[in-house]
């Protein structure tokens, strides 16, 4: 029988925009120096969008609905929280991963490294 985090994890891969899925496609499987990254990892209450257990680093890939204040309020209250875990937060907007993946890649390879020293 699977959890209740496990199963909204699912759903939310399944879900996901094309902005996520074009990130995950450069991140996934060690691509970023070896590292493995989960995609929509349960941690705590919070489903990361990315996240590298061994780096403790988190991508998340933010669409519209966060540049809503209320959105941004929660936002900053889970990224406090999950910081408070031990884990890195970097965000990068929807608008970004789909107009230059590849400077966002490179953004998250050098947190990895900067993590990783």
């Amino acid at each position: 029988m699977t959890s209740l985090r496990t199963d909204r994890a699912r759903r939310l891969r399944q879900s996901a925009g094309l902005a996520v899925d074009r990130i995950w496609e450069r991140v996934r499987g060690g691509r970023i120096d070896g590292h493995k990254f989960r995609r929509e990892h349960p941690i705590g209450p919070y489903c990361a969008d990315f996240a590298c257990r061994q780096l403790r680093l988190v991508v998340e890939i933010d669409g519209g609905i966060h540049d809503l204040e209320d959105v941004k309020r929660r936002d900053a209250a889970r990224q406090a929280a999950l910081e408070g875990l031990g884990w890195t937060v970097v965000r990068f907007s929807n608008d970004e991963a789909l107009a230059e993946p590849e400077r966002l890649v490179e953004a998250v390879r050098q947190q990895a490294r900067a993590l990783n020293l």
